[in-house]
């Protein structure tokens, strides 16, 4: 990724950590896991919302967690206080972001794959910083470094 950051246009370069294109990419993914499992649960399996999004949820974040702890944030720090801090992290966001947004959402008349798409993009920038500065906040610094 810090390859991938130097070749950014407009003085990205500069602003854009490495670690953040790792999240992009790694939770990307892990999202489209989130989605998968959500429609599957909700539209063939008829589970309601609030059940099939719970389940879709966990899954994608304990994949993330495994993800990011590996290969973006190369963390080698104590897996016990990390994935604490991490489960509060993830608490929050389900009650604020899924449950909150996402179902207010629904409850307006979005679709809930809408919903779920734009609670999870303030979801993202919630978890990058939590999971930068407070999961692995013990990694090496020049990791996470700003700029080339």
């Amino acid at each position: 990724m810090a390859a991938v950051g130097r070749r950014l246009p407009f003085g990205l370069a500069r602003v854009v950590a490495p670690s953040l294109l790792g999240f992009a990419v790694i939770n990307g993914f892990t999202f489209s896991v989130d989605l998968v499992l959500l429609t599957l649960a909700h539209r063939l399996l008829h589970w309601p919302y609030p059940a099939a999004v719970t389940v879709s949820y966990l899954t994608a974040f304990a994949l993330s967690f495994v993800l990011n702890r590996a290969f973006n944030f190369r963390s080698h720090g104590a897996l016990g206080p990390q994935t604490a801090r991490y489960v509060v992290a993830v608490g929050v966001n389900y009650l604020v972001f899924v449950l909150g947004v996402g179902s207010g959402l629904t409850a307006l008349g979005a679709g809930y794959t809408v919903a779920r798409v734009l609670s999870g993009l303030a979801e993202g920038a919630y978890m990058y910083c939590v999971m930068r500065w407070v999961v692995f906040r013990n990694v090496d610094s020049t990791e996470n470094a700003v700029g080339p």
